[in-house]
């Protein structure tokens, strides 16, 4: 009585002082997702950085996926979950501008993850443009405003500066009315204008071309501006034999929505605009942009309709891009369409080659195509090749589609489809993941660590650097390269003491297996196991694998496919030399086959017809359990490679879903005349609980196969068995007040009962313990509908009464057990509405909650479950759809080593070569234009047209948009003022340079006739009369000259003197001489510093090719 109260008393202290059954807390935990691969299938809108070559993927639920090179991806995800409408890299700054559909612009830092700052916009944002090279932003929105905003990097916040444009103060200046729908739909910077102008569509359709440095509109166009006699259509239906040309009806010169623009030219002298009835206009803005006024009267020719459909009911045109043709005497490119078609047919991409080296007017098709695409369009961006190869002219479209597809037509994928009278369906080079989901589906998957052996880790990591470099033959010899190749790999693998701990293990429906390196959070692929041996045939080999295991100690891969085939493998790249073992439930064979390097196939096992749901390593590793659909289990012995039993149906009806293996050491009990030690005595044991669906479970002796006892539980009630889990770590027993603890079950006498009858565990399993007792081990049933914990009175046998019992509200798909500090720290409870719970041990209180929804936006899909995989220290990889992610749930836990072993995304070597070439040029902008390749401008498009592809070569000189961003903080950092503005008059005059104004060895200085007023000088010029008489003390009237004081003024060099003017002649004559001789020797050197640039700029872009360029600093 006395030590049953005790018990009483201490179990009741230790509840009260741990209320959650231990140690455990939701501090410890710290759901977060480590690692994601793949694009959303709620993807929708793209953006693209040339310079450091990385694609951002914004999509429905407020996640961006930033894509680069080397299998670096990063998921990015806002606290919002609500769509991106528009997405833009602050390019080659390691920043990226989002904005959402509640108006949130938000500045995310590539570098630390995350969001740098945001602000809330108070209006409907309609329009949003990044100035490229810089950390300016022009936001338009639904009121007619167009603001501008600095990302400050140092205080990491966003400015908005007191440059406004409104519709009204546009509308004044260009001496126009008020737009009735003021929208701004529009803003594009103009190339080549360093900043200073900027296009501004209105929804109306007027389109104003803004000067911010001077504060005036160069020019205004809209449809109304249409001359109908002069105004050309061009229909590009399919029904026209040939591109007919038309006159615009009366009906049509009126104002149309317009739905999308771009640049049509890489000066900026045309742009593309489309409307949302389905035409295409190409406005030339050349012969208007200096005009002196916008009210001076507008050329008839600036402007040309281009038509998709002849129908009268066509789609709005929603995307348009360009790109230029790079081709010496070409003026023209290809225009991207997305829209404009037909209501009703078929969805397709259109891309126009026009050609308009004849005059915009004069604007020709030379061909179109039309490309089937693979899903819903989302939206595309334009990718400049990887390479100067000839015949590679322009950009190619890299295209999204619905559910997440990327899809990507290089040069010679275009060029086939138009050289094709019709369209045909062509191959482009689709997204590959790093760790493929769907092409080919995944079926099971497995997360294993890989022990500390120098022998292990040394084949394995010959098995890494062997596949990467077959993966680098691959970029190398291959036709077609992905377009993306941005940021810098950690550089882990690349130590000498790299070691590789984790593997990641995928089977699929093809039968294939995939092995990756996941020692770090860019995985690395290993090896491809191909479902066929060489020189065997097996006609169940290519069914889908539906079980997999791996042994971290003497690393063998199992893995079992639905016709009951099971492979086993021997990672570390040894194999049995007496051959392949085919072994069959009869018959066992031995094949002599030659396998390549890397992981080899030692046996197959073909036991039953049976799909297999389990498949578990025991004994060390010495004994290979596999559980079928039919409810048998085989035991396989590793070593021998040999077949040691196969039992009857454990359940007649059931599959069998869990095999968990318990090992334990028997410590027999020494009689009165035994003289040796226990320890002596002590023998290593192991069984195995085999739980099927209809929650029956059977332990196995694991040595032999040979069934110990059976035990039903709940046979009354129908119910589906989740898991079973062994607990480990001498837990008190917990109170259960009010409960019942009798449990319905029906147990099966042991067939091998003499054998394991004295069996005896150095800690003894304590039997009817009363509450707050502490025992060994516990025995967790997982159920959709509940979760049950029992106590195990041995090593092999269930108490039939349960300790405790929670009644889950919400249907259980998968369960795991939480080690930490060596422990049994908790259980993980994944329900199938995607929902995530943490429950103590013993006790299974809630202590931590989490989700798909809230961690990765998912929601739970049909046999998600099967893909999860998980170590016990908390790491779980999950699937859905074409994504890939690793949830970590310890906060203390980091295997991973973030942040050191994350791959950058921003390559700062890079940016710094660019932004050094950018100021090269800034320095060197006062010089005169030399011819191609001779100055700093030659410099930076050398560079920039090898990291992105762009250029245009239709002159001799270079053009090159360089943005002095000091100079736009001088503009955008006051107020629009339309009377500060500097418009040039009819009668202002021509500045005229004169040889003799320049200085060759001095300043660099220009004199003339006539010098411009400073800006800033005008506010001090001071009233005429002041400026007369200043210096004077008094005011003196005027008075009448002398005649010899204008003789002496206005005296004139006698006529006769003529020897004297032509001695003048001839100094100035030698004296323009030297000048011209200094202004050639000044103009060589010139010439031979700008090829010394030149040729290092070459140099660069030759290494910047090299995808491991990083290393050459």
């Amino acid at each position: 009585m006395f030590a049953k109260r005790f018990f009483q008393k201490a179990a009741q202290q230790l509840h009260q002082k741990s209320p959650q059954g231990g140690e455990n807390s939701s501090v410890d935990l710290q759901p977060r997702v480590t690692l994601h691969y793949g694009i959303p299938s709620t993807s929708s809108v793209l953006a693209f950085d040339p310079i450091q070559s990385l694609l951002a993927v914004g999509t429905l639920d407020g996640r961006i996926k930033v894509v680069g090179g080397d299998n670096i991806e990063a998921l990015l995800v806002s606290p919002k979950q609500l769509p991106f409408k528009y997405l833009q890299f602050l390019q080659n700054q390691g920043f990226l501008a989002s904005i959402s559909n509640d108006n949130d612009i938000q500045v995310w830092d590539l570098k630390l993850r995350n969001i740098a700052c945001s602000m809330q916009w108070d209006s409907n944002v309609t329009a949003f443009s990044v100035i490229r090279g810089t950390t300016y932003m022009y936001v338009g929105d639904e009121n007619g405003l167009v603001c501008v905003l600095k990302y400050d990097v140092g205080e990491r916040k966003l400015i908005q500066l007191p440059y406004l444009v409104p519709a009204e103060s546009i509308a004044e200046a260009a001496a126009i009315s008020v737009p009735p729908h003021k929208s701004v739909v529009g803003v594009l910077p103009q190339p080549l204008s360093e900043g200073n102008r900027l296009l501004i569509a209105y929804e109306h359709g007027l389109i104003v071309l803004w000067d911010v440095s001077q504060n005036q509109a160069m020019l205004v166009k809209s449809c109304k501006d249409i001359q109908l006699k002069d105004q050309a259509v061009i229909d590009l239906s399919k029904e026209a034999k040939s591109d007919s040309v038309g006159d615009v009806s009366e009906d049509e010169q009126m104002d149309k929505d317009i739905s999308s623009l771009c640049w049509a030219s890489s000066d900026g002298s045309i742009v593309a605009v489309g409307y949302v009835d389905g035409d295409i206009m190409l406005w030339n803005l050349s012969s208007s942009a200096f005009l002196k006024s916008p009210q001076a009267a507008k050329p008839s020719n600036d402007s040309v309709k281009l038509q998709l459909s002849s129908s009268d009911r066509r789609l709005p045109v929603i995307i348009l891009h360009w790109s230029a043709i790079r081709e010496r005497g070409t003026q023209g490119g290809k225009l991207f369409v997305y829209g404009g078609a037909e209501i009703g047919s078929e969805e397709v991409l259109t891309i126009l080659n026009l050609d308009w080296s004849r005059g915009i007017q004069n604007v020709k098709c030379v061909g179109r195509t039309d490309i089937t695409l693979n899903g819903s369009f989302a939206d595309m961006v334009l990718v400049p090749p990887t390479d100067e190869r000839e015949g590679v002219h322009s950009s190619s479209p890299l295209i999204l589609t619905n559910p997440g597809q990327l899809h990507f037509y290089d040069e010679d994928c275009l060029s086939a489809l138009f050289h094709q009278e019709r369209r045909a369906t062509v191959s482009p080079l689709p997204y590959e993941m790093a760790v493929p989901t769907v092409e080919p589906q995944m079926t099971v998957s497995k997360l294993g660590p890989v022990p500390k052996d120098e022998k292990f880790s040394e084949s394995l990591y010959e098995l890494v650097q062997a596949a990467k470099r077959c993966m680098e033959d691959d970029l190398t010899n291959g036709d077609t390269r992905w377009p993306i190749y941005g940021g810098i790999p950690n550089r882990l693998p690349l130590m000498e003491d790299y070691h590789i701990e984790r593997i990641y293990a995928a089977g699929y429906r093809d039968g294939s297996v995939r092995l990756w390196d996941a020692t770090s959070p860019a995985l690395s692929q290993i090896y491809v196991l191909e479902p066929e041996v060489k020189d065997v045939e097996m006609a169940d080999a290519n069914a889908a694998v539906s079980a997999l295991d791996i042994c971290s100690i003497n690393l063998y891969l199992a893995v079992g496919n639905e016709f009951g085939l099971v492979r086993l493998y021997n990672l570390a790249g040894t194999s049995d030399p007496e051959g392949l073992r085919v072994v069959s439930a009869t018959v066992t064979e031995v094949h002599e086959v030659q396998q390549e390097d890397g992981p080899r196939c030692i046996a197959l096992f073909s036991l039953l017809k049976s799909p297999i749901r389990a498949i578990d390593f025991a004994n060390s590793g010495t004994r290979l359990l596999v559980g079928f659909e039919s409810g048998q289990v085989a035991v396989i012995d590793t070593t021998a490679l040999s077949l040691l039993n196969l039992t009857d149906a454990i359940s007649s009806s059931s599959a069998i879903i869990s095999l968990c293996a318990n090992s334990f050491s028997d410590s027999k009990r020494n009689s009165p005349g035994d003289t040796e030690p226990s320890d002596l005595n002590s023998t290593e044991k192991s069984v195995t609980f085999v739980l099927t669906e209809d929650v029956s479970i059977a332990v196995l002796d694991s040595a032999k196969g040979n069934l110990i006892e059976s035990q039903s539980f709940w046979p009354e009630k129908k119910s589906t068995a989740i898991s079973l889990n062994l607990i480990e770590g001498n837990y008190p027993i917990p109170e259960v007040s009010g409960e019942t603890h009798t449990s319905s079950s029906k147990r099966t006498e042991a067939k091998e009962g003499p054998e394991w009858s004295n069996i005896h565990d150095e800690d003894s399993y304590c039997e009817d313990a009363p509450a707050g007792l502490r025992i060994k081990s516990y025995a967790l049933l997982c159920c959709e509908d509940s979760i049950t914990l029992y106590a195990l009175k041995s090593p092999f046998q269930i108490d039939d009464n349960f300790v405790q019992k929670v009644d889950l509200v919400k249907p259980c798909s998968w369960t795991m057990i939480l080690r930490k500090d060596e422990r049994d720290y908790a259980l993980v409870v994944l329900y199938q509405t995607g929902e995530l719970e943490i429950r103590s041990l013993p006790n299974l209180e809630v202590i931590c909650e989490s989700s798909f929804g809230s961690l990765l936006r998912w929601s739970f899909k049909t046999n998600m479950d099967k893909t999860l995989s998980f170590t016990e220290n908390g790491q779980i990889t999950l699937v859905n759809g074409c994504e890939f992610a690793c949830i970590s749930l310890l906060a203390s836990e980091n295997n991973f080593r973030i942040p050191q072993s994350l791959p950058c995304l921003h390559d700062e070597v890079l940016a710094a070569a660019a932004d050094a070439s950018i100021n090269s040029s800034l320095d060197g902008k006062k010089s005169q234009l030399l011819p191609q390749g001779t100055n700093a401008r030659g410099l930076l498009d050398t560079v920039l047209r090898s990291l992105e592809g762009k250029g245009d070569s239709n002159s001799g000189l270079m053009k090159v948009d360089c943005t002095n961003p000091a100079h736009l903080d001088s503009i955008f950092s006051k107020p629009l003022s339309l009377g500060s503005s500097t418009d040039a008059t009819p009668d202002q005059e021509v500045i005229e340079l004169n040889i003799d104004d320049i200085h060759i060895d001095g300043p660099v200085t220009i004199s003339s006739s006539y010098q411009k007023p400073d800006k800033d000088a005008k506010a001090d010029i001071k009233p005429e009369k002041e400026r007369l008489f200043e210096g004077s003390s008094t005011y003196e009237k005027p008075r009448m000259r002398t005649r010899e004081e204008i003789v002496a003024k206005y005296r004139k060099t006698p006529a006769g003197d003529a020897h004297a003017a032509a001695s003048q002649a001839r100094d100035k004559l030698a004296e323009r001489g030297e000048k011209l001789e200094k202004m050639r020797e000044r103009t060589e050197e010139l010439q031979d510093g700008a090829q010394d640039f030149a040729s290092m700029a070459g140099e660069l872009a030759r290494r910047m090719e090299n995808r491991k360029w990083w290393n050459m600093f």
